[in-house]
């Protein structure tokens, strides 16, 4: 079995596929290195010396510098190696844009909506337009699935609280209820029940431009403090959608109907190796293919812009992404913090030591896609091609933002591991074997079997597969679970 790994021919360092006791001889970017002290699987062996203030290079680009001398063999992480990364970073346009990717020719199963929009499940969904009613929408969602056998075209009924909604001004507002409405028109959502209150910033009427022209006939609406008996009234509205929902048939589609959202969370040493690249090249072909993949994490990155925005169709879309990244950078400026906060905890226990590095590692799920559009936080995605969107890195939020932007299936990468979902079908895809044998409740695609020197054209081929088949109803683990969340960011004054 491969011990390590050097991913670039310029790097510095290879990456431990298993965990190396000192003393023994590794062969590395063919040469012979003698391991000075053990290596946890997933960090860092350094190939070759380095000087203190010396760059130290993976993926064929820096991810900090030493802070002190670093012998060969030696292990390299947060105690001699740290951030370079400044407020402001000088990035030129250099576009590498040759993509050789073959189209999907394979199709899938799903659901076609009145504005062309392909879904991949056929659900009710109760948005509350504040938090003070959403335990009601919670109990609504309950006793509404005990009539689902009456519905069988129906995938199921889920409400999304939140707590937002009131005591909320100018962007902050604006930010709930645009992330809000693009889950209330959401495509998976063969029928929506928008509940209010009555007494909210977020009251109906406010609610109702964000809706734009969705399909009237799939959305009811129904606030609470006007009505005799919410429970009642909700449980109405809810048969009449489920009744128009209850229409659809699932029909063959092809791959440049989907769209995907590519997320990554709880990294580690392996994630920039197996499963983010594994995602990238899906991503690749679904572009090709004319479908739409969506990327966020803005802070995440941060330190791979080099690597990301080669991939921009032009210069206007460049300076458009540019203008996402700096504006995320000012933001943690702006609040006093350091933009190099990043990374975690769990994602230092597993190797990644720099902010540069996780980004590096991250932004392989972006494949060669070309980035074809820039997105606002809780606007939609509606190009083919790689989409970036606004929001930050924290798990629910962005996973509800990729959502809300339009992705109909969401590819999570993970090398810790979490129960979490989204509101769409969330397919966990672990960066080591290890945790898809401890966690085969959380995880549904297993990519740390690419560091054991598995065929990557299989493993391709069977990813590809489990991603049309969930597209086409088959469960994930999250949706199996029954783990579904939303988060809405927030930066502004609460009443």
């Amino acid at each position: 079995m491969q011990r390590s790994l050097v991913i670039h021919p310029n790097d510095g360092v290879a990456v431990a596929l298993v965990e190396l006791s000192a003393g023994e001889t590794l062969s590395a970017d063919g040469r012979t290195l003698a391991v000075v002290e053990r290596i946890p699987a997933g960090h860092k062996v350094a190939l070759r010396a380095h000087e203190p203030d010396e760059l130290v290079v993976k993926y064929g680009y820096p991810i900090g510098r030493a802070t002190r001398a670093i012998g060969p063999g030696e292990h390299v992480h947060s105690h001699n190696l740290e951030t370079r990364l400044t407020p402001e970073a000088s990035i030129e346009y250099a576009p590498s844009l040759a993509n050789g990717a073959s189209a999907i020719e394979h199709s899938w199963r799903g659901f076609v909506r009145r504005d062309g929009r392909a879904a991949t499940r056929n659900e009710l969904w109760i948005i509350p337009t504040v938090g003070c009613v959403a335990r009601t929408a919670q109990a609504l969602a309950s006793a509404f699935r005990e009539r689902l056998h009456e519905f069988p075209n129906l995938d199921g009924v889920h409400a999304f609280g939140h707590a937002f909604g009131c005591s909320q001004l100018g962007d902050d507002l604006e930010n709930t209820q645009k992330v809000l409405a693009g889950l209330a028109t959401h495509p998976n959502a063969g029928g929506t029940l928008v509940l209010g209150l009555g007494c909210e910033n977020n009251h109906l009427a406010a609610f109702r431009p964000f809706l734009g022209d969705a399909d009237a006939s799939r959305i009811r609406v129904l606030a609470a403090q006007t009505s005799a008996d919410e429970h009642e009234e909700g449980l109405r509205l809810l048969a009449e959608l489920a009744a128009r929902a209850n229409e659809d048939e699932r029909r063959p589609l092809p791959a440049s109907a989907l769209v995907v959202g590519l997320k990554c969370g709880g990294s580690d040493g392996l994630s920039g190796i197996t499963a983010n690249p594994l995602v990238g090249r899906l991503a690749t072909r679904l572009a090709a293919s004319g479908a739409t993949a969506i990327l966020t994490e803005v802070p995440e990155m941060f330190g791979a812009e080099s690597a990301l925005f080669a991939h921009c169709i032009d210069r206007d879309v460049f300076d458009r992404a540019l203008r996402l990244v700096r504006g995320f950078r000012h933001y943690f400026v702006e609040h006093g913090q350091p933009v190099h906060e990043n990374p975690a905890p769990g994602n230092k226990d597993g190797g990644i030591t720099t902010l540069e590095e996780k980004s590096l590692g991250c932004v392989q799920k972006g494949g060669d896609a070309p980035i074809t559009d820039v997105v606002a936080y809780g606007d939609r995605a509606r190009l083919p091609g790689l989409t970036l969107l606004q929001a930050p890195g924290n798990d629910q939020v962005s996973t509800t933002a990729l959502v809300a932007a339009g992705a109909t299936l969401v590819l999570f990468t993970t090398g810790r591991g979490t129960p979490l979902g989204s509101p769409a079908p969330t397919l966990k895809v672990s960066t080591n074997q290890d945790l898809s044998r401890r966690k085969p409740g959380w995880i549904d695609f297993d990519a740390g079997v690419l560091a054991a020197a598995a065929d990557r054209s299989e493993i391709d081929g069977r990813f590809l597969e489990l991603v049309l088949e969930v597209a086409s109803g088959r469960r994930t683990q999250n949706e199996l679970h029954d783990q579904r969340d939303i988060g809405i960011f927030k930066d502004g004054v609460t009443l």
